[in-house]
């Protein structure tokens, strides 16, 4: 099985589009716009997750930790 990496200053873009599962797991965190191709094409493209954390207020870490939990290597 190949190693999942969620590098966290990757785009939103990037990583959606190389692992497509994260879009709801993204979305469940509270990246709504996530879901909406057009959003992720768009704004999506500049976005990482670790500036989308600090726009909309979440911690970085619990972020980290719920990518963990889905099986993800998280670089920080």
């Amino acid at each position: 099985m190949t190693e999942k990496i969620a590098d966290l200053d990757k785009t939103l873009y990037e990583l959606t589009e190389q692992y497509p599962e994260l879009i709801d797991v993204l979305f469940d965190l509270g990246f709504a716009g996530v879901r909406t191709p057009a959003m992720r094409e768009g704004h999506g493209k500049q976005m990482t997750v670790r500036a989308g954390c600090g726009h909309l207020g979440l911690d970085l870490g619990q972020v980290a930790a719920v990518l963990r939990s889905k099986g993800f290597t998280v670089k920080e």
